[in-house]
């Protein structure tokens, strides 16, 4: 493991108007690591993406990104500099083509031949968006636009993507594709991946490392392994 996290949150608090969403929370990602983020809904799982995305501001506390502090910079600068949101419920361009999707993720990017390469990429990743690339984006099945999502978010050459729950409302065959596609995308390109997921038991087998967050505290942090055989987990989260 990199002795500097690729990622780092400090003691950061948010709030949506008074309520507050976030309190004080800490977590390290290292470079090339897949870190899982457990709870239940409402726990703070998306928030903490989406401060970090710069989409949401904080109230107290830092985040690093390669060393450096993210706060306060506009959420579209982010992908520019590498780090990338996979977003919850997809939010591609319904009227947009498959391939106007994918054209999308690499909006900031000037380097046409390797454009070319990145996009070969995702339609070998994904052939059924090669067979789709001249349909709309809303017409897909919703593993479809999951995968569209991923390929948007990988035009952007991520060093490291936050997926926001990317197995959500799909249907049981397509789960274990996307979670398929992750640890590809982990192991194949180094890819940092910090996951939140309500699939507790997937995320924990894809990461090396996990943090269960409770009402926008971070009450236990281990490696996945750990989390996964502990009972106090597996009846909170995997119904045992």
């Amino acid at each position: 493991m990199a002795d500097q996290p690729l990622l780092e949150l400090k003691n950061v608090s948010a709030s949506y108007g008074n309520i507050k969403a976030l309190k004080g929370i800490s977590l390290k990602v290292y470079p090339g690591e897949i870190v899982a983020m457990i709870g239940a809904n409402g726990a703070g799982k998306s928030t903490t993406l989406m401060v970090t995305c710069g989409i949401i501001p904080i109230d107290e506390g830092d985040i690093l990104y390669d060393g450096r502090s993210i706060r306060g910079v506009a959420a579209e600068k982010l992908p520019v500099r590498g780090l990338c949101q996979v977003p919850e419920g997809r939010r591609i361009f319904p009227r947009l083509t498959v391939h106007e999707n994918l054209e999308m993720g690499a909006f900031y990017r000037r380097d046409r031949a390797e454009i070319e390469k990145d996009m070969e990429y995702v339609y070998n990743l994904f052939p059924v968006l090669r067979e789709r690339r001249k349909q709309q984006g809303g017409t897909l099945s919703g593993g479809e636009q999951q995968m569209l999502a991923i390929g948007r978010a990988l035009m952007t050459r991520p060093r490291m993507l936050l997926m926001d729950e990317p197995s959500l409302g799909l249907a049981p065959l397509f789960v274990q594709k996307i979670f398929d596609i992750i640890h590809d995308i982990n192991q194949q390109d180094g890819t940092t991946i910090l996951l939140v997921e309500q699939n507790a038991n997937l995320a924990l087998q894809a990461a090396s490392r996990g943090y269960v967050l409770e009402t926008g505290t971070i009450t236990m942090e281990d490696k996945a392994d750990r989390l996964l055989h502990n009972p106090e987990i597996r009846k909170a989260y995997l119904g045992e």
